[in-house]
């Protein structure tokens, strides 16, 4: 299984599909052939496995797949890989994490009546953190958020008069656009837009596009101008005119958007936070000291220690003489006193976040 898992990693990051990896075993228990999904519109882990069986000349009846991911159970850009598995006569199948996904569910059910044996939750932990972002997409309806902050070390954005190139070095940039890179959308709010007239495309070392490159996404009701960075080389530019991050996020996950990046401003930012959408932290901390200046976050309505909006360190990094902080989701932030009294509190439901805000993005 964690040659699976492993092959499954080579596959891309970004994307509607998960990453998969799957390895074919002799009745002796040898390795015959693997395979991993290489992205929408190509064979599925299974299909690339057997596919790689038959090229090596193995017969792959009575093999026994190790597969990171419940096989699906639907015709979609290409066939079941339950029957594909089915049709090659393979006598077992042992699965890392069920697939949540209603659409593509049932595998291991249709796995079952043919005859195959099927054991799943096989190192599940290592299976749902590789597909950390991609679960969380099918499983609430939303896409998984990653909030980038670059700050100094008192979480000053810009100096007073308005600079803010560059606070961290260049290894930290270097890294942010590799994570650009890897995800499916990055969004800005309409004043970051309008100010900074970002690019907001993933770049190399030496200053070109990474071939793949995400949805450029502005969230504001002013208009992108005609002659921004925005419009140039990179990915689509999509505007949301939108106050509504339920909106928002019903309108990125209708475009199968699993992975939002979220680059700023301090407003949007804010906005996310307060609305308890914010999955991921990525602070990138320079040491620096700016004492005054515009600051990552605003006002979250926390008026006691109690109420803080609170992360799990999952990782930390020091890149040159800057340092990034991975944050996760600790628990589900509780309405304060004060934004309960002005905001309309609904119960949690599926692809809906905990709290509305119409805040100014």
């Amino acid at each position: 299984m964690r040659r699976a898992l492993a092959l499954a990693a080579q596959g891309p990051a970004y994307g509607p599909n998960p990453r998969v990896g799957c390895v074919l075993l002799d009745p002796g228990g040898h390795p015959v052939a693997e395979g991993f999904h290489r992205g929408a519109g190509t064979p599925h882990a299974e299909a690339a496995a057997l596919a790689d069986a038959r090229s090596r000349g193995v017969d792959p009846r009575g093999t026994t797949a190790v597969v990171t991911l419940e096989p699906c159970a639907h015709h979609g850009r290409t066939g079941p890989c339950a029957d594909a598995l089915i049709d090659a006569g393979v006598a077992e199948v042992h699965v890392a994490v069920a697939d949540p996904n209603p659409v593509a569910t049932g595998g291991a059910a249709r796995l079952r009546a043919a005859g195959i044996e099927v054991t799943t939750g096989i190192l599940a932990d290592e299976g749902e953190e590789l597909l950390r972002q991609w679960l969380h997409a099918v499983r609430t309806g939303r896409p998984y958020v990653t909030l980038k902050l670059a700050t100094s070390l008192d979480g000053r954005v810009a100096a007073a008069d308005g600079t803010s190139r560059w606070i961290t070095g260049p290894q930290a940039r270097a890294h942010a656009h590799t994570i650009r890179a890897q995800v499916d959308a990055i969004a800005v709010g309409t004043g970051t837009a309008l100010t900074d007239d970002p690019s907001l495309t993933a770049r190399t070392i030496d200053g070109g596009l990474f071939e793949h490159q995400p949805l450029r996404v502005v969230v504001g009701r002013r208009a992108v101008p005609a002659g921004a960075r925005l419009r140039g080389p990179g990915g689509a530019l999509l505007q949301l005119p939108e106050h509504d991050l339920d909106a928002v996020l019903g309108r990125l996950a209708e475009r199968e958007v699993r992975h939002l990046l979220v680059e700023g401003g301090p407003t949007l930012a804010t906005a996310l936070l307060a609305a308890d959408a914010v999955d991921e932290l990525h602070a990138y901390v320079a040491p620096v000291l700016l004492g005054v200046g515009a600051t990552a976050v605003g006002d979250l309505g926390v008026t006691t220690i109690g109420d803080a909006a609170r992360f799990t360190t999952h990782d930390v990094t020091r890149l040159g003489d800057d340092v990034l902080l991975v944050a996760r989701r600790a628990q589900p932030a509780r309405p304060t006193e004060a934004t309960a009294a002005t905001e309309s509190v609904q119960p949690v439901q599926p692809g809906r976040l905990s709290r509305h805000t119409k805040e100014e993005i």
